[in-house]
């Protein structure tokens, strides 16, 4: 099966979803992630969503649940890249993604996301990739 690639990068984890999940791999991405979130500290999570044509209910879930397993872990989530029709889509199944909180570009997420604490390594802000 594949796996989406998580990149962490200085203390954020940052996931790009370039194709179309199925449930399995929506499952795989949450228990990886929380795997990530807690073997990193990681104090964010940026999913980029700009690659997804088209959303259901259950990754409408998917997502909302990743937020809050990395609230759990001390860690804050911003979803970006969203389009027009997924958002149309996830208001016309009722979704409303509590926890969730939604930018237009990396770059704007990247702002809502904390910055590094005293604690972190500032000599850790090289990207790293990780899979499982």
């Amino acid at each position: 099966m594949n796996r989406i690639p998580i990149l962490k990068l200085g203390h954020l984890l940052l996931v790009s979803i370039q194709v179309d999940m199925h449930d399995r791999m929506a499952l795989a991405l949450q228990e990886d992630l929380a795997e990530r979130i807690a073997e990193t500290g990681a104090r964010g999570v940026l999913i980029d969503i700009s690659g997804l044509e088209f959303i259901d209910s259950f990754i409408g879930r998917m997502l909302s649940d990743i937020a809050g397993i990395a609230r759990v872990l001390d860690a804050d989530t911003v979803v970006v890249g969203m389009r027009p029709v997924v958002a149309i889509t996830l208001v016309d199944l009722g979704l409303t993604l509590p926890g969730v909180r939604t930018a237009l570009t990396v770059e704007r997420g990247m702002a809502m996301l904390p910055a590094p604490t005293v604690d972190e390594d500032p000599g850790d802000e090289e990207a790293e990739t990780a899979g499982p």
